[in-house]
């Protein structure tokens, strides 16, 4: 299935097969099956989640691409972007912690033409946090928010559920360390009017986070390759 569809929800996934049922059936009560599809890529998980999103394609209108030799969210993305059959494209997780039902709402904020990208935002009046995050959590969250403010006036760039036009993207000038594909596409896009959606962020429904030191290191990795590009384009917050 590659027909024309108006809307592709690209979905990366690494050992989500519980969540995916779930998500499809929210996904597709929100969106028209006609008119949108959802992209799974898949970083070839253990749990058989390539197996699970094929079941499920009997009764949706899903693709799933396997990655083999490449792991790593932000490109996965990337792969999802590339693929996509929709004129509109809207990313995010698998674990449900992003409300389906506020694909909407995203899509609305891309009929005013001069909206460069619309994110789903817990940090917007509106926006809530819908767990009970311990301590450390909250302190991460906000210390990464603290160091890329200067990048972009966006309160949630690390958000991963956004909504882009297919036709403004330039892939090729992507160059993602980690998985914060948001502040990537901000800063290499150089967008100004990105509209904040304010949603309730809930905790993952089944499986384990991927946050790990690991990916803290390749944040600072990536922030270390954004602040030179923005500084010689003259981009950042104001």
């Amino acid at each position: 299935m590659n027909a024309a569809r108006s809307v592709s929800v690209i979905v990366p996934t690494y050992n989500e097969r519980d969540n995916l049922a779930p998500l499809m059936e929210r996904v597709f009560r929100t969106l028209d099956p006609a008119d949108a599809e959802v992209v799974i890529v898949d970083d070839d998980s253990p749990d058989r989640g390539a197996e699970e999103a094929a079941r499920l394609g009997a009764r949706f209108p899903i693709r799933c691409l396997v990655r083999r030799n490449q792991r790593g969210l932000a490109t996965a993305v990337i792969a999802g972007l590339r693929a996509a059959a929709g004129d509109l494209c809207v990313v995010m997780d698998a674990d449900l912690s992003h409300p389906p039902e506020s694909i909407p709402d995203l899509l609305r904020a891309l009929n005013d033409p001069g909206v460069s990208a619309a994110v789903g935002s817990r940090f917007v009046p509106g926006g809530r946090i819908d767990l009970h995050w311990p301590l450390h959590r909250r302190l991460n969250s906000l210390l990464g928010r603290l160091l890329a403010r200067p990048l972009t006036p966006v309160r949630d760039m690390m958000s991963g559920f956004f909504c882009v036009r297919r036709a403004e993207l330039e892939l090729a000038a992507l160059r993602p360390v980690g998985y914060k594909i948001l502040l990537e596409l901000i800063v290499r896009h150089g967008w100004k009017n990105v509209v904040e959606i304010p949603i309730t962020f809930s905790d993952r429904a089944a499986g384990k986070t991927k946050l790990s030191v690991g990916e803290q290191l390749r944040y600072l990795r990536h922030l270390a390759r954004l602040y030179p590009y923005a500084l010689r384009h003259g981009r950042g917050g104001s």
